[in-house]
């Protein structure tokens, strides 16, 4: 099991903080840079209000697109996440998002994957976690 409270450098979890890091600063173009050209992301898997298809957000124009519709409407987005496991080029967080809009809270618990490249650039941002679960924990702040 990896601290995930230390800075370690394995390339997967550096990825991922980088990204996590421009999405607490809300720094759009901090975290398009994490991405390689041709990546995915796919947050929540499957069909959602954000990806109505299910199909994913592929490429640095359709990742853009994803930020503009998921994470710029929020106040803020923060990552709690208990345990981490490093294989290869990829890392998978169990734990939760809390995400603040609007006067409410939310609290998506789940697993949360980051694939890179062997150049260190995010190829695949991927979250497994339950809209309608995630929905059943609003409450106003």
């Amino acid at each position: 099991m990896t601290d995930i409270n230390t800075r370690t450098e394995h390339p997967a979890h550096a990825a991922g903080r980088r990204s996590r890091e421009a999405v607490r600063a809300k720094d759009k173009e901090a975290w398009l840079a994490v991405f390689a050209d041709d990546a995915i992301v796919e947050d929540p898997i499957g069909p959602s209000v954000f990806d109505p298809e299910g199909k994913g957000h592929r490429g640095r124009d359709a990742i853009s697109a994803f930020w503009d519709k998921a994470i710029a409407p929020t106040d803020s987005i923060e990552f709690d996440f208990r345990d981490t496991f490093q294989c290869g080029h990829e890392e998978a967080n169990v734990g939760n998002i809390v995400i603040t809009m609007g006067g409410h809270q939310i609290t998506a618990e789940g697993v949360f994957t980051y694939k890179v490249n062997d150049d260190g650039k995010l190829v695949a941002l991927r979250a497994y976690w339950e809209p309608e679960r995630a929905a059943a924990t609003a409450r106003p702040v």
